[in-house]
């Protein structure tokens, strides 16, 4: 360690190797932040995560049969066969899959029209094949979309993965709130145009219904008494030509409950040549009714048919009425897309709108619009994976400067010392150099983009107290010198810096070591690159630039102490 301690001391002896030691790291601090901005290093809450399973959600326009919800599905489904990886499918037409983790809070109960289908797909086991599942969504949505999305106009088709972390609607979700829907419909098509023009931003959807004609088939009560019809023979045969009816029941040793007979007509019987009321009308003309006395009564002469405007889907959020827009992220963080698309939102909107921005709060990229003729005022408000991520990292990062906080409080009460102090914490601070750009390297090493996620965030806390040891190793060790031996206090920097590299330098191989075993986890690997990387950066700040610090502080001056504990001398002697 002669040289260590050698290299230590020229440096303290030189006012130009002390500015270029300062001026080094700083340089190094400012340009590990700056991979933020020039998106070297992406932040994420957390990575994608390699499930055995995945699913897929279509929605035809509103109002589309269930054979063109069929025939979009098939075609998906037709794509998935080809993968080798694909081990089973399970098709549900007209109504969402029994709920699973991602299907909590995405609506998939509701379902239950004929436009939505969901498919279920199981994959073989994730530790036997080197495509991750979020790849392989990845590199299907293009095609499948590209081939089966123009079989109906207007259908989106959206592919759901298993959450590595809490589940939300979305990764980025705009709620549009207003009261007056109409409004609100056309906010959020805007909305959903912009998201879908913002790179790395797919399965852009709008949950709210379209606002389609319809046909209803109105019995004529008057008309149907004097036919000598009943309603309910009237109401059995619309069941019947349409959607079909129970009729019976069966019972079987296999079910506990009874099991319904239905009595259908078959596909061809039930369609229509076209969708206007001429063709509805003639379908009616050719059912036909026996009276009471005998004779047989056209069904069209009883019905009315009257074309009306289907209700839009009403939504509400905290008593306030809204329409959501999602979009997922396409193996990208969530917080660039929001932003740039936030950007254009503001730029699209001021013209017709007033404009007020949230302040710095919990809903700060919020923003409200007043339509500058009738004044009526909307929120656009963000959430989603998205806002998780922010909590989350403003969450942590409060969590961080409170354990820098009280690790100086205490530490100004052991030292009484507001410079010492000072540079302990400095010292663990620019530990974070060293955790930035280890994520930047483990992303070379990687097929997917290595985000510095919320695990990372962890590991960077953790080492705060790793950091903060091999300073308070040096300052104490140095004051012993000086205090009990008489040493100069740059000898004595020197000597310390040196004597307890050693110690200093195996802690962090075990550190090291056990961390790599988290470094390869999809989920916890952020922790264990940031232990990894953090501790070795760790190491050259407290042997090059905490000796440098504390050659320059007064506070380091300690005289010879002739009342110097017999204990404290021969710690020093069994170092040496």
């Amino acid at each position: 360690m002669k040289n260590l301690e050698s290299l230590i001391y020229s440096i303290l002896d030189s006012k130009y190797k002390k500015k270029l030691v300062i001026i080094l790291t700083a340089a190094a601090f400012f340009l590990s932040l700056m991979m933020f901005p020039t998106k070297m290093v992406l932040a994420k809450m957390l990575p994608g995560k390699s499930a055995n399973t995945f699913s897929i959600y279509v929605d035809t326009p509103a109002g589309s049969a269930i054979e063109q919800t069929k025939k979009v599905s098939s075609c998906v489904i037709d794509f998935l066969k080809k993968e080798p990886e694909v081990m089973n499918l399970e098709l549900f037409l007209g109504q969402g899959i029994p709920l699973d983790y991602a299907g909590l809070v995405k609506g998939a109960s509701m379902k239950r029209t004929e436009n939505v289908s969901e498919i279920s797909v199981n994959l073989t086991e994730k530790h036997h094949r080197e495509e991750p599942s979020f790849l392989m969504v990845q590199r299907l949505r293009p095609l499948i979309k590209e081939a089966c999305v123009p079989l109906v106009k207007g259908t989106n088709i959206k592919f759901i993965e298993q959450p590595s972390g809490p589940p939300t609607l979305a990764s980025i979700v705009v709620e549009v709130h207003g009261e007056n829907l109409s409004k609100v419909r056309s906010l959020a098509v805007d909305v959903a145009d912009v998201l879908s023009e913002t790179e790395g931003l797919v399965d852009i959807d709008i949950m709210a219904d379209e606002n389609f004609a319809k046909y209803e088939l109105i019995p004529d009560k008057e008309k149907i008494a004097r036919s000598g019809l009943s309603v309910k023979q009237v109401n059995n045969i619309l069941y019947l030509a349409f959607e079909g009816m129970v009729i019976a029941h069966k019972n079987s040793k296999n079910s506990p409950d009874q099991i319904n007979i239905f009595l259908v007509l078959d596909t061809e019987s039930k369609k229509l040549p076209s969708s206007n009321v001429d063709a509805l009308q003639s379908k009616l003309s050719s059912l036909n009714l026996m009276n009471m006395r005998g004779m047989m009564v056209p069904l069209s002469e009883v019905v009315n048919i009257k074309k009306v405007k289907s209700n839009y889907m009403i939504m509400h959020k905290d008593l306030s009425r809204m329409t959501n827009v999602i979009a997922e992220t396409d193996m990208v963080s969530q917080v660039y897309p929001l932003l740039e698309a936030r950007d254009v939102m503001l730029e699209k909107f001021e013209n017709d709108y007033i404009i007020t921005k949230a302040g710095f709060s919990t809903y700060m990229f919020d923003f409200t619009l007043e339509d500058r003729v009738t004044h009526e005022e909307f929120l656009i408000r963000w959430d989603g994976e998205m806002k998780v991520t922010l909590d989350t990292f403003r969450d942590l990062g409060g969590a961080f400067i409170s354990a820098l906080i009280l690790i100086f409080l205490l530490l100004v009460v052991y030292y009484k010392s507001f410079a010492i102090s000072g540079i302990v914490l400095l010292g663990s601070f620019l530990s974070l150099i060293g955790v930035i750009v280890g994520h930047w390297v483990a992303n070379w090493f990687t097929t997917e983009t290595f985000f510095l996620t919320a695990t990372s965030l962890i590991g960077f806390i953790a080492l705060i107290g790793i950091s903060s040891r091999n300073s308070l190793l040096l300052i104490d060790f140095a004051k012993s010198l000086m205090e009990c031996e008489g040493m100069e206090k740059k000898r004595a920097i020197a000597v310390a810096a040196a004597t307890r590299a050693k110690p200093i330098a195996l802690t962090a191989v075990a550190i090291i070591l056990g961390s790599a075993l988290l470094a390869g986890d999809p989920v916890f690997g952020g922790l264990g690159v940031a232990l990894i990387s953090g501790t070795v950066a760790a190491v050259f700040v407290s042997l090059l630039f905490v000796p440098v610090l504390m050659g320059n502080t007064k506070a380091m001056d300690f005289d010879k102490n002739p009342h110097c504990d017999a204990e404290d001398k021969d710690n020093i002697s069994i170092t040496k």
